[in-house]
Protein backbone atom coordinates (compact mmCIF):
# COMPACT_ATOMS: atom_id res chain seq x y z
CA UNK A 1 0.00 0.00 0.00
CA UNK A 2 1.53 3.31 -1.09
CA UNK A 3 0.27 6.73 0.06
CA UNK A 4 0.08 9.46 -2.55
CA UNK A 5 0.27 13.19 -1.92
CA UNK A 6 0.96 16.42 -3.78
CA UNK A 7 4.20 18.30 -3.33
CA UNK A 8 4.09 21.74 -1.80
CA UNK A 9 5.33 23.78 -4.74
CA UNK A 10 5.32 27.49 -5.52
CA UNK A 11 2.50 28.23 -7.93
CA UNK A 12 1.55 31.37 -9.80
CA UNK A 13 -1.01 32.52 -12.31
CA UNK A 14 -1.54 35.73 -14.22
CA UNK A 15 -4.82 37.55 -13.73
CA UNK A 16 -5.62 36.73 -17.35
CA UNK A 17 -5.23 33.01 -16.57
CA UNK A 18 -7.36 33.34 -13.44
CA UNK A 19 -10.17 35.11 -15.30
CA UNK A 20 -10.13 32.32 -17.88
CA UNK A 21 -10.09 29.63 -15.16
CA UNK A 22 -13.23 30.99 -13.47
CA UNK A 23 -14.87 32.27 -16.68
CA UNK A 24 -14.92 35.78 -15.25
CA UNK A 25 -14.65 39.33 -16.54
CA UNK A 26 -11.31 40.95 -15.76
CA UNK A 27 -11.08 44.62 -14.80
CA UNK A 28 -7.39 45.42 -14.45
CA UNK A 29 -3.93 44.55 -15.72
CA UNK A 30 -4.05 41.00 -17.16
CA UNK A 31 -0.29 40.58 -16.59
CA UNK A 32 -0.40 40.93 -12.78
CA UNK A 33 1.02 37.77 -11.18
CA UNK A 34 -0.91 36.08 -8.38
CA UNK A 35 1.05 33.75 -6.07
CA UNK A 36 -1.39 33.02 -3.25
CA UNK A 37 -4.92 33.14 -1.83
CA UNK A 38 -6.19 34.65 1.42
CA UNK A 39 -9.20 36.16 3.15
CA UNK A 40 -9.94 39.77 2.36
CA UNK A 41 -8.67 41.03 5.74
CA UNK A 42 -5.47 38.97 5.71
CA UNK A 43 -4.52 39.24 2.03
CA UNK A 44 -1.18 40.81 1.03
CA UNK A 45 0.37 41.89 -2.24
CA UNK A 46 0.49 38.93 -4.61
CA UNK A 47 -2.67 37.37 -3.12
CA UNK A 48 -6.11 37.14 -4.63
CA UNK A 49 -9.18 37.21 -2.39
CA UNK A 50 -12.96 37.35 -2.86
CA UNK A 51 -16.16 39.03 -1.70
CA UNK A 52 -19.44 37.11 -1.87
CA UNK A 53 -21.28 38.78 1.02
CA UNK A 54 -22.27 42.43 0.69
CA UNK A 55 -21.25 43.18 4.27
CA UNK A 56 -17.61 42.68 3.25
CA UNK A 57 -17.76 45.14 0.35
CA UNK A 58 -16.28 47.99 2.48
CA UNK A 59 -13.08 45.94 2.77
CA UNK A 60 -12.57 46.29 -0.98
CA UNK A 61 -11.04 49.69 -0.32
CA UNK A 62 -8.82 48.44 2.52
CA UNK A 63 -7.51 45.07 1.40
CA UNK A 64 -3.86 44.77 0.32
CA UNK A 65 -4.73 41.97 -2.12
CA UNK A 66 -3.53 42.36 -5.69
CA UNK A 67 -6.96 41.33 -7.01
CA UNK A 68 -10.44 40.51 -5.76
CA UNK A 69 -13.10 38.18 -7.13
CA UNK A 70 -16.50 39.86 -6.91
CA UNK A 71 -20.04 39.48 -8.22
CA UNK A 72 -21.00 40.90 -11.60
CA UNK A 73 -22.80 43.92 -10.12
CA UNK A 74 -19.75 45.36 -8.31
CA UNK A 75 -18.61 48.54 -10.11
CA UNK A 76 -14.96 49.34 -10.91
CA UNK A 77 -13.13 50.86 -7.94
CA UNK A 78 -9.52 51.19 -9.08
CA UNK A 79 -8.52 47.73 -7.83
CA UNK A 80 -8.06 44.72 -10.10
CA UNK A 81 -11.36 42.80 -10.10
CA UNK A 82 -12.53 39.52 -11.56
CA UNK A 83 -16.32 39.66 -11.84
CA UNK A 84 -18.17 36.31 -11.78
CA UNK A 85 -21.66 34.93 -11.26
CA UNK A 86 -20.61 33.20 -8.03
CA UNK A 87 -17.44 34.56 -6.34
CA UNK A 88 -17.34 31.84 -3.69
CA UNK A 89 -17.40 29.01 -6.25
CA UNK A 90 -14.81 30.81 -8.38
CA UNK A 91 -12.50 31.28 -5.39
CA UNK A 92 -12.76 27.59 -4.57
CA UNK A 93 -11.39 26.74 -8.03
CA UNK A 94 -8.45 29.07 -7.47
CA UNK A 95 -7.72 27.64 -4.01
CA UNK A 96 -7.41 24.18 -5.54
CA UNK A 97 -4.68 25.52 -7.82
CA UNK A 98 -2.66 27.35 -5.17
CA UNK A 99 -3.31 25.13 -2.16
CA UNK A 100 -4.34 21.66 -3.28
CA UNK A 101 -5.58 19.23 -0.67
CA UNK A 102 -2.85 17.87 1.64
CA UNK A 103 -4.84 14.73 2.37
CA UNK A 104 -2.89 11.52 1.81
CA UNK A 105 -4.93 8.98 -0.13
CA UNK A 106 -4.29 5.30 0.64
CA UNK A 107 -3.71 3.02 -2.32
CA UNK A 108 -4.39 -0.72 -2.25
CA UNK A 109 -5.07 -2.80 0.88
CA UNK A 110 -2.94 -2.19 3.96
CA UNK A 111 -1.51 -5.41 5.47
CA UNK A 112 -3.26 -4.73 8.79
CA UNK A 113 -6.72 -4.50 7.18
CA UNK A 114 -9.13 -7.36 7.94
CA UNK A 115 -11.36 -8.48 5.07
CA UNK A 116 -14.25 -10.77 5.99
CA UNK A 117 -15.33 -13.85 4.10
CA UNK A 118 -17.16 -12.99 0.89
CA UNK A 119 -16.26 -9.27 0.99
CA UNK A 120 -15.49 -7.76 -2.42
CA UNK A 121 -13.52 -4.69 -3.49
CA UNK A 122 -14.14 -2.75 -6.70
CA UNK A 123 -11.34 -1.67 -9.00
CA UNK A 124 -9.08 0.91 -7.38
CA UNK A 125 -10.67 0.63 -3.93
CA UNK A 126 -8.31 1.22 -1.00
CA UNK A 127 -8.28 0.14 2.65
CA UNK A 128 -6.12 1.98 5.18
CA UNK A 129 -4.48 0.57 8.32
CA UNK A 130 -6.72 -1.49 10.61
CA UNK A 131 -9.82 -1.19 8.46
CA UNK A 132 -12.27 -4.03 9.15
CA UNK A 133 -14.76 -5.35 6.60
CA UNK A 134 -17.39 -7.80 7.85
CA UNK A 135 -18.63 -10.81 5.93
CA UNK A 136 -20.27 -10.13 2.59
CA UNK A 137 -19.39 -6.43 2.46
CA UNK A 138 -19.31 -4.87 -1.03
CA UNK A 139 -17.03 -1.89 -1.71
CA UNK A 140 -17.36 0.01 -5.00
CA UNK A 141 -14.70 1.18 -7.42
CA UNK A 142 -12.23 3.86 -6.25
CA UNK A 143 -13.75 4.01 -2.79
CA UNK A 144 -11.30 4.84 0.01
CA UNK A 145 -11.72 3.68 3.60
CA UNK A 146 -9.21 5.30 5.91
CA UNK A 147 -7.54 3.99 9.08
CA UNK A 148 -9.65 2.36 11.77
CA UNK A 149 -12.90 2.28 9.81
CA UNK A 150 -15.32 -0.57 10.52
CA UNK A 151 -17.88 -1.77 7.96
CA UNK A 152 -20.44 -4.26 9.33
CA UNK A 153 -21.50 -7.49 7.65
CA UNK A 154 -23.70 -7.28 4.59
CA UNK A 155 -23.15 -3.57 4.05
CA UNK A 156 -22.86 -2.08 0.56
CA UNK A 157 -20.78 0.98 -0.26
CA UNK A 158 -20.84 2.55 -3.74
CA UNK A 159 -18.15 3.99 -5.97
CA UNK A 160 -15.95 7.06 -5.36
CA UNK A 161 -16.83 7.15 -1.65
CA UNK A 162 -14.39 8.67 0.86
CA UNK A 163 -14.66 7.53 4.48
CA UNK A 164 -12.23 9.24 6.84
CA UNK A 165 -10.58 7.57 9.87
CA UNK A 166 -12.47 5.89 12.70
CA UNK A 167 -15.93 5.73 11.16
CA UNK A 168 -18.31 2.93 12.20
CA UNK A 169 -20.82 1.62 9.67
CA UNK A 170 -23.01 -1.05 11.19
CA UNK A 171 -24.38 -4.16 9.47
CA UNK A 172 -26.66 -4.05 6.40
CA UNK A 173 -26.06 -0.34 5.78
CA UNK A 174 -26.38 0.87 2.19
CA UNK A 175 -24.24 3.82 1.04
CA UNK A 176 -24.47 5.21 -2.50
CA UNK A 177 -21.90 6.79 -4.81
CA UNK A 178 -19.70 9.85 -4.12
CA UNK A 179 -20.56 9.96 -0.43
CA UNK A 180 -18.17 11.57 2.05
CA UNK A 181 -18.19 10.49 5.71
CA UNK A 182 -15.98 12.35 8.19
CA UNK A 183 -14.18 10.97 11.21
CA UNK A 184 -16.08 9.63 14.19
CA UNK A 185 -19.44 9.23 12.46
CA UNK A 186 -21.56 6.23 13.46
CA UNK A 187 -24.05 4.99 10.88
CA UNK A 188 -26.53 2.25 11.74
CA UNK A 189 -26.39 2.28 15.53
CA UNK A 190 -29.47 1.00 17.37
CA UNK A 191 -32.39 3.36 17.68
CA UNK A 192 -33.24 4.75 21.12
CA UNK A 193 -36.31 2.67 21.91
CA UNK A 194 -37.48 1.04 25.15
CA UNK A 195 -40.65 -0.29 26.75
CA UNK A 196 -41.04 0.32 30.47
CA UNK A 197 -42.08 -2.89 32.18
CA UNK A 198 -42.33 -3.17 35.97
CA UNK A 199 -40.25 -0.06 36.43
CA UNK A 200 -37.44 -1.30 34.17
CA UNK A 201 -36.63 -0.26 30.60
CA UNK A 202 -36.69 -3.19 28.16
CA UNK A 203 -34.79 -2.65 24.92
CA UNK A 204 -36.77 -2.65 21.66
CA UNK A 205 -34.84 -4.44 18.87
CA UNK A 206 -34.14 -2.36 15.76
CA UNK A 207 -34.12 -4.69 12.78
CA UNK A 208 -34.04 -2.13 9.95
CA UNK A 209 -31.03 -0.45 8.41
CA UNK A 210 -29.72 2.91 7.17
CA UNK A 211 -29.72 3.94 3.52
CA UNK A 212 -27.48 6.84 2.44
CA UNK A 213 -28.13 7.89 -1.16
CA UNK A 214 -25.70 9.42 -3.67
CA UNK A 215 -23.73 12.65 -3.14
CA UNK A 216 -24.38 12.91 0.60
CA UNK A 217 -21.76 14.38 2.95
CA UNK A 218 -21.83 13.42 6.63
CA UNK A 219 -19.86 15.48 9.15
CA UNK A 220 -17.68 14.42 12.06
CA UNK A 221 -19.32 12.60 14.97
CA UNK A 222 -22.72 12.41 13.33
CA UNK A 223 -24.98 9.59 14.56
CA UNK A 224 -27.59 8.01 12.27
CA UNK A 225 -29.70 5.28 13.88
CA UNK A 226 -31.07 2.25 12.06
CA UNK A 227 -34.83 1.87 11.64
CA UNK A 228 -36.96 -0.33 13.85
CA UNK A 229 -38.29 -2.40 10.94
CA UNK A 230 -37.65 -0.35 7.79
CA UNK A 231 -34.86 2.00 6.74
CA UNK A 232 -33.67 5.29 8.11
CA UNK A 233 -33.06 7.13 4.84
CA UNK A 234 -30.86 10.10 3.92
CA UNK A 235 -31.69 11.04 0.35
CA UNK A 236 -29.56 12.30 -2.51
CA UNK A 237 -27.51 15.47 -2.06
CA UNK A 238 -28.11 15.93 1.69
CA UNK A 239 -25.31 17.67 3.62
CA UNK A 240 -25.01 16.95 7.34
CA UNK A 241 -22.84 19.10 9.59
CA UNK A 242 -20.85 17.84 12.60
CA UNK A 243 -22.55 16.49 15.75
CA UNK A 244 -25.98 15.94 14.23
CA UNK A 245 -28.35 13.21 15.49
CA UNK A 246 -30.71 11.47 13.03
CA UNK A 247 -32.92 8.99 14.86
CA UNK A 248 -34.56 5.73 13.78
CA UNK A 249 -36.97 5.70 10.81
CA UNK A 250 -36.25 9.34 9.92
CA UNK A 251 -36.42 10.28 6.23
CA UNK A 252 -34.32 13.28 5.16
CA UNK A 253 -35.40 14.67 1.78
CA UNK A 254 -33.11 15.52 -1.14
CA UNK A 255 -30.65 18.42 -0.84
CA UNK A 256 -31.57 19.15 2.76
CA UNK A 257 -29.03 20.87 5.04
CA UNK A 258 -28.71 19.77 8.68
CA UNK A 259 -26.52 22.16 10.66
CA UNK A 260 -24.32 21.41 13.67
CA UNK A 261 -25.89 19.93 16.82
CA UNK A 262 -29.42 19.74 15.49
CA UNK A 263 -31.45 16.65 16.35
CA UNK A 264 -34.18 14.85 14.40
CA UNK A 265 -36.32 12.53 16.52
CA UNK A 266 -37.65 9.17 15.40
CA UNK A 267 -40.06 8.67 12.48
CA UNK A 268 -39.95 12.32 11.41
CA UNK A 269 -39.94 13.04 7.68
CA UNK A 270 -38.21 16.06 6.13
CA UNK A 271 -39.02 17.20 2.59
CA UNK A 272 -36.65 18.44 -0.10
CA UNK A 273 -34.39 21.47 0.38
CA UNK A 274 -35.15 21.80 4.09
CA UNK A 275 -32.70 23.69 6.32
CA UNK A 276 -32.47 22.81 10.01
CA UNK A 277 -30.12 25.30 11.66
CA UNK A 278 -27.74 24.75 14.57
CA UNK A 279 -29.03 23.29 17.84
CA UNK A 280 -32.60 23.06 16.59
CA UNK A 281 -34.62 20.07 17.75
CA UNK A 282 -37.52 18.29 16.05
CA UNK A 283 -39.75 15.93 18.02
CA UNK A 284 -40.80 12.56 16.62
CA UNK A 285 -43.52 11.57 14.16
CA UNK A 286 -43.72 14.99 12.44
CA UNK A 287 -43.40 16.10 8.83
CA UNK A 288 -41.63 19.18 7.46
CA UNK A 289 -42.62 20.18 3.95
CA UNK A 290 -40.31 21.07 1.09
CA UNK A 291 -38.26 24.21 1.60
CA UNK A 292 -38.95 24.61 5.32
CA UNK A 293 -36.35 26.55 7.31
CA UNK A 294 -35.99 25.83 11.02
CA UNK A 295 -34.01 28.65 12.63
CA UNK A 296 -31.17 28.08 15.11
CA UNK A 297 -32.21 26.85 18.52
CA UNK A 298 -35.84 26.26 17.54
CA UNK A 299 -37.89 23.48 19.09
CA UNK A 300 -40.34 22.05 16.56
CA UNK A 301 -43.30 20.31 18.21
CA UNK A 302 -45.79 20.32 15.32
CA UNK A 303 -45.61 19.52 11.62
CA UNK A 304 -44.62 22.46 9.39
CA UNK A 305 -46.09 23.23 5.98
CA UNK A 306 -43.91 23.62 2.90
CA UNK A 307 -42.04 26.89 2.53
CA UNK A 308 -42.48 28.10 6.11
CA UNK A 309 -39.73 29.61 8.26
CA UNK A 310 -40.08 28.85 11.97
CA UNK A 311 -38.30 30.18 15.03
CA UNK A 312 -38.40 29.77 18.81
CA UNK A 313 -39.36 27.07 21.28
CA UNK A 314 -42.02 26.01 20.69
CA UNK A 315 -41.41 26.95 17.07
CA UNK A 316 -43.80 29.44 15.49
CA UNK A 317 -43.85 31.25 12.13
CA UNK A 318 -40.90 33.61 12.23
CA UNK A 319 -42.93 36.83 11.91
CA UNK A 320 -45.09 35.82 14.88
CA UNK A 321 -42.09 34.79 16.98
CA UNK A 322 -40.27 38.06 16.27
CA UNK A 323 -43.29 40.00 17.57
CA UNK A 324 -43.23 37.89 20.73
CA UNK A 325 -39.53 38.57 21.21
CA UNK A 326 -40.20 42.29 20.85
CA UNK A 327 -42.97 42.16 23.45
CA UNK A 328 -40.87 40.11 25.86
CA UNK A 329 -38.04 42.62 25.61
CA UNK A 330 -40.47 45.31 26.84
CA UNK A 331 -41.55 43.36 29.96
CA UNK A 332 -39.12 45.08 32.39
CA UNK A 333 -40.39 48.49 31.26
CA UNK A 334 -44.00 47.29 31.53
CA UNK A 335 -43.52 45.96 35.07
CA UNK A 336 -41.98 49.29 36.06
CA UNK A 337 -44.98 51.17 34.66
CA UNK A 338 -47.42 48.87 36.48
CA UNK A 339 -45.55 49.33 39.76
CA UNK A 340 -45.72 53.11 39.36
CA UNK A 341 -49.46 52.96 38.59
CA UNK A 342 -50.12 50.81 41.66
CA UNK A 343 -48.17 53.24 43.80
CA UNK A 344 -50.20 56.18 42.46
CA UNK A 345 -53.45 54.30 43.09
CA UNK A 346 -52.38 53.39 46.62
CA UNK A 347 -52.79 49.70 45.96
Amino acid sequence: MTPTSRKNEVRSLSLKNIAELVEGELLGDPHVTITGVAGIKEAKKGDITFVSNVKYLPFLHETEASAVIVSKDVPPNGKALVRTANPSVAFTKIIEHFKPSRAVTPVGVHPTAVVGVGATLGAGAALGPHVVLGEGVTIGARTVLEAGTYIGAGSTIGSDVRIYPNVTVREETEIGDRVIVHSGAVIGSDGFGYETLGGAHAKIPHLGNVVIEDDVEIGANVCIDRGRFQSTRVKKGVKVDNLVQIAHNVVVGENTLLVSQCGISGSTELGKNVIVAGQAGIVGHLSLGDGVIVAAGAGVTKSVEAGMVVLGAPARPISEQKRLFALISRLPELFKEVAEMRKKLGS
